[in-house]
């Protein structure tokens, strides 16, 4: 498998949060039809549409350990047709400011290209300029009569980034939606690694849905599967000007794994240690705010679930620019296989006490 095609295709792929089909079809064909059916013992999608990935383990008894790296993406969705010109809201957390100018595709009874517009800045009030443009303000043009428009488009249809993965210097890519596609991607990459390997634990990777608008996927597929113990793999912010260095982690200086109310202690201590034994350069977050990636759900599932958070830096979060570095993938995807190899029935005996 070639990381850097399933990273670009995955990016590319349309997938909001609720309408992940596209970008959950690449996966599919991967573990149905392609060389990830010799990676995992079973592949199934649950009614939320989360795809569970999952590897038995070895011996009697095997701990369940679950994976958890959101499919969705940002985006936008149709809400009215004003003389053809589309109006619309957003889907998951959007800055209005990043919106003007951008090159959308409106997914209706067909892909149609289009741009958000909105009045010129020689047409605008004193008062407009120096203020964003409101979301209300803003249109889709898709450069059609108002006939055509209404024949091709609904209330309701999702609409993405028009933005193409493009690979930068020193093994960056950028593009839309890497904001949680390269965590699948990493995930995917462990499972691949795992092939091998005698492991005990029994291995359930979940490619999440609708994390977006409240990790609803993880909170479905962690009932469900009611594991042992789970990592949840997700983005943090990478470093650029004007970011101190708690707030942002280097891009090519490897995963950052995260201590918090939502980790457990052994878990992050265990985390480390497997980086350190495999020479795994590794950054580490204290992130006190347990909501906002799938280890809040994975942490509260049931009767609660001891977690932890593998987080790869990204630069431009919630933008079509999102940027990674291929590397901290590559790395991740190791350090979960090398984690994973430590986990036993007597490791997660240990767990049941903070």
């Amino acid at each position: 498998m070639n990381l850097e095609t399933l990273l670009t295709e995955l990016s590319n792929a349309a997938g909001i949060s609720g309408r992940e089909d596209r970008a959950a079809q690449i996966i599919t064909d991967l573990f149905t039809q392609g060389e990830g059916v010799q990676w995992i013992t079973d592949f199934s999608r649950d009614r939320l549409g989360n795809i569970i990935l999952r590897k038995q383990g070895q011996g009697p008894h095997p701990p369940r350990l679950m994976l958890a790296a959101h499919l969705d993406e940002i985006g936008l969705i149709v809400s009215e047709i004003d003389q053809g010109f589309l109006r619309f809201s957003t889907v998951g957390g959007i800055d209005q400011r990043v919106l003007l100018g951008q090159e959308v595709i409106v997914h209706g009874r067909e892909n149609l290209p289009g741009i958000i517009g909105a009045k010129p800045p020689h047409l605008q009030e004193p008062e407009e300029k120096n203020k964003a443009v409101k979301l209300q303000d803003l249109m889709i043009d898709l450069g059609l009569p108002e006939e055509k428009v209404r024949a091709l488009v609904q209330i309701g249809d999702p609409v993405t980034f028009r933005r193409d993965c493009c690979a930068l210097k020193n093994g960056l890519y950028t593009g839309k939606a890497m904001d949680d596609r390269a965590g699948v991607v990493a995930m995917v990459d462990c499972l691949r690694r795992l092939k091998d390997l005698h492991h005990q634990a029994e291995v359930a990777a979940v490619v999440t849905v609708q994390e977006e608008l409240g990790v609803r996927g993880a909170f479905v597929s962690s009932y469900g599967l009611n594991p042992d113990l789970g990592i949840a793999l997700d983005v943090t912010h990478g470093e650029m000007p004007g970011l101190t260095e708690y707030e942002a982690f280097k891009l090519g200086k490897g995963p950052v794994i995260v201590t918090g109310p939502q980790v457990h202690p052994q878990i992050f201590k265990t985390l480390k240690e497997a980086a350190e034994a495999a020479n795994i350069k590794y950054q580490v977050e204290a992130e006190v705010t347990p909501r906002g990636t799938d280890a809040y759900a994975l942490q509260i599932a049931r009767a609660g679930v001891a977690t932890g958070l593998v987080s790869i830096p990204l630069r431009y979060m919630h933008t079509a620019v999102e940027t990674v570095s291929l590397k901290d993938l590559t790395e991740t995807s190791r350090l979960l296989a090398e984690f994973i190899m430590r986990i036993d029935r007597a490791f997660v005996e240990g767990l049941k006490c903070y």
